[in-house]
């Protein structure tokens, strides 16, 4: 099904609607990425409650504004992924360590289990798992500050 073969809007309850060529409705409807990190305006499924795909999307930007609105509503109600700006602290040198960062959300600590628990992402890139689960970016390790970069480099 491309976008125009469906209609997207909201129901009472705020959830998503998807409403098909043959004008049935499928409520609870969950965008899912294919490829967040790597292609996030790329390849989207719209999901139903029982798990199947009812939609694809090839491209976020092919969507008319109102849908693109409401799916990138419900994204952001789905997704967590704060930027990291700056490491203030780090506890030990080796893991387990409990990092303070500041992130575009506001100071937080973590806990990073291993040094596998941060992947690069490219050359300047890195995602970092906390040990809750809960994903970090850097999207540009040579943007930050020199201490920062100090502190990263021993995990690196």
């Amino acid at each position: 099904m491309t976008p125009s073969n469906f209609e997207l809007e909201r129901d009472a309850f705020g959830r998503l609607v998807l409403i098909d060529a043959a004008g049935l409705r499928h409520e609870g409807v969950a965008p899912v990425r294919a490829f967040p990190i790597a292609a996030p305006e790329e390849g989207l499924s719209l999901v139903g409650t029982d798990g199947h795909e009812l939609a694809w999307i090839d491209a976020l930007a092919n969507l008319p504004p109102p849908q693109r609105l409401l799916i990138d509503e419900a994204l952001a109600s789905r997704e967590f992924v704060p930027d990291i700006l700056r490491l203030k602290a780090v506890s030990t040198f080796s893991t387990p360590s409990i990092w303070t960062v500041e992130t575009d959300r506001g100071q937080t600590e973590f806990v990073l289990k291993t040094e596998e628990d941060i992947r690069r992402l490219n050359r300047n890139t890195l995602l970092i798992t906390s040990g809750e689960g809960v994903h970090f970016m850097v999207r540009d390790v040579t943007a930050m500050d020199k201490a920062s970069k100090r502190l990263l480099e021993r995990f690196l």
